[in-house]
């Protein structure tokens, strides 16, 4: 069996922005799909794409995937994202939302505290 490689940079960070969306459905789309392209358009985007729960329609997810966590977190605080993304992304199930790639052979973060220095 053929080993599969993700067709993105490595290391990469995934995130994952689940909602609930009861009323409003047609702004809610309009405002995920808004902030989507505001972070596709970041140095660091690797990919990403928006989807809805098959059994539970009112589930929405947004993952991106990003060169690494500084990407991320500097296209979060780029003021077009803040000013445009944000109000929707504050949306999301207050939940862990960023993953790192576990793709076979690959080295994986160590739990717990980090020592710096």
């Amino acid at each position: 069996m053929a080993l599969l490689r993700p067709p993105y940079p490595d290391p990469v960070l995934i995130v994952v922005n689940r909602f609930q969306v009861r009323e409003d459905e047609d702004e809610f789309r309009r405002g995920l799909e808004q902030a989507w392209e505001l972070l596709a358009a970041k140095p660091g985007y690797a990919g990403g794409e928006i989807g809805r729960n098959l059994d539970d329609p009112t589930l929405w997810l947004l993952t991106t995937r990003w060169e690494n966590v500084g990407s991320y977190r500097r296209a979060l605080s780029a003021y077009d994202v803040k000013l445009n993304a944000v109000p929707t992304l504050s949306r999301a199930l207050d939940e862990p939302s960023a993953y790192e790639s576990a793709a076979p052979g690959e080295t994986l973060n160590e739990s717990g505290a980090r020592r710096f220095g």
